[in-house]
This record gives structure tokens, C-alpha cells and sequence, in this order.
């Protein structure tokens, strides 16, 4: 999730930057899960930077086309592993994305979003485009905010994969689907 949302405890504003802690849990799905009709649907496009090592990734590169066409690209940085990382997030104008897209040849991944409010907290269905793997994901308030998966959704979980980093988008985009 990239909004600086009343969950998220932002450390740092200027122009372009936001910068904060997520705190995000994370669930395996059997297939693609019924889905309300109350929803947004984000294609999304990413690709991971080397990071100066030349081995891990330095940051990911997102395009995001919102349900009425508009594009979003960001540059984002993650640290951390598990259930709490910081996440610190640039703004891209078109024009730099498309310098920067070539270098993440081989470290891309695309997937459609589906974006459902369930009380107060709001529920991310990534559906991978390329390969068979439904992903759910629901940032927190905090560490102890007890989560239920809404009724529509129960039934589609497999288990949680929060702390398996093996099914991190930038995992996926390197190594693809775990087996």
C-alpha cells in the first residue's frame, strides 16, 4: 500500500516524499476469490532496481493506472522484513519512469489490484498476470489491531505468508512463484 493513510505513521513530508511504517499482513489465496462489487481495480505495473551491491534490489518502480485511466508512477523504497517495514515513497513524473523502466529488465512483475473497504480497514486482492497466484494483503493501525477476513474472503485464504519472504512482490519479480 502506498497512501499516507491514517494508519501510517509518517516521519517525513516534502513535495513528492512520503516516507512511513507499514505495517502490512499478508494471505496466500487458493484462486481468485469472489469479489464484491464495491471495488477499484488498479493495474499495476513494477519493476526492482539493483541496489549499489549490484544483488539486491535498491527500489521498486511502479506504474499504476487508477479505474479512471489516470497513471501513477513511484519510486519506493522498503526496509525492514516481516510485518513492520518502513516504506519511503518518491513521486516519478512519466518522463523519469520511462529512464529508469530499462533497468529493471528481468525484475518486473505485473498484477491487477482490487482495492475492498471492509470496515475500517481496506483489503488489497493482487491477482498476478503471467503466473497462477492470488495474493491478500490489509495494512494496519498497529501491531495488535486483530484482523478478520471479511466473510467474502474466509473461504479463499490458504494461509498467512506475512513473514515469508518468499512471497514478497520483489521475491516474485526475481524468482517467481515459490513452489
Amino acid at each position: 500500500m502506498n497512501e499516507d493513510a491514517g494508519g501510517q505513521h509518517p516521519e517525513h513530508g516534502s513535495e513528492g516524499i512520503t516516507g512511513h511504517l507499514e505495517i502490512e499482513r499478508a494471505w496466500l489465496l487458493r484462486g481468485e476469490p469472489a469479489l464484491p462489487a464495491a471495488r477499484a481495480s488498479i493495474r499495476i505495473d513494477q519493476g526492482y532496481l539493483l541496489g549499489p551491491d549490484g544483488v539486491r534490489h535498491g527500489a521498486r518502480l511502479r506504474r499504476a493506472i487508477d479505474p479512471a485511466g489516470k497513471v501513477h508512477c513511484t519510486m519506493t523504497r522498503k526496509s525492514g522484513v516481516g510485518l513492520v517495514r518502513h516504506e519511503e515513497e518518491h513521486t516519478l513524473d512519466a518522463a523519469a519512469f520511462e529512464e529508469l523502466w530499462p533497468q529493471t529488465l528481468g525484475r518486473r512483475l505485473s498484477k491487477v489490484r482490487h482495492v475492498v473497504a471492509h470496515g475500517s480497514l481496506r483489503w488489497e486482492i493482487d491477482g498476478f498476470i503471467g503466473f497462477d497466484l492470488w495474493l491478500a494483503e490489509v495494512e494496519l493501525p498497529s501491531v495488535d489491531t486483530p484482523v478478520e477476513p471479511p466473510a467474502w474472503l474466509a473461504p479463499w485464504i490458504l494461509r498467512e505468508v506475512t513473514e515469508d519472504p518468499r512471497f514478497r512482490n520483489s521475491a516474485l519479480a526475481l524468482r517467481g512463484v515459490p513452489q
